[in-house]
């Protein structure tokens, strides 16, 4: 058991750490804060003002982007994106679906849109199978993953 002198010592040493440490944040946060601003906040050169363009010219190349994700062990799941609009996914997703005897979705994303979602590493068969459909050119396609 600790006596009193011992606990006072401990509590006055606390006491006086946490005391430079307030008077640290507070003279940081009076000069600026911790992070500076890189850019100017009303600088015009955005860097990502191209990857932001909306507008579909015919200088944009639009890709459809074939990616594997890794769940549980040796379980994966092939993701599909960028398909045109036009195309209806649960038709490409049933043919998909028949071709390579697995099992699929579509799910719906806020960001990227409609995706087709595959189990196992099906990026080869899907790569060919969009090509050969007519649905893409093989030099729209990407294929990520290791």
């Amino acid at each position: 058991m600790m006596d009193n002198l011992t606990c006072q010592g401990l509590v006055g040493k606390f006491a006086i750490r946490l005391l430079s440490l307030v008077t640290t944040l507070c003279s940081v946060l009076a000069t600026g804060g911790f992070l500076k601003p890189l850019l100017p906040p009303n600088d015009p050169a955005d860097p990502f003002a191209e990857a932001n363009a909306e507008d579909s010219g015919a200088g944009s190349k639009e890709y459809v982007h074939i990616r594997i994700q890794q769940r549980n062990g040796r379980k994966s799941l092939t993701t599909v994106q960028g398909l045109r609009k036009e195309f209806s996914y649960n038709k490409i997703l049933k043919d998909l679906k028949k071709e390579f005897c697995c099992n699929g979705t579509v799910v719906q994303d806020p960001e990227l849109g409609q995706v087709i979602q595959l189990q196992g590493d099906q990026r080869k068969n899907v790569s060919t199978f969009l090509v050969q459909a007519g649905i893409v050119k093989k030099e729209s396609i990407k294929i990520h993953g290791f």
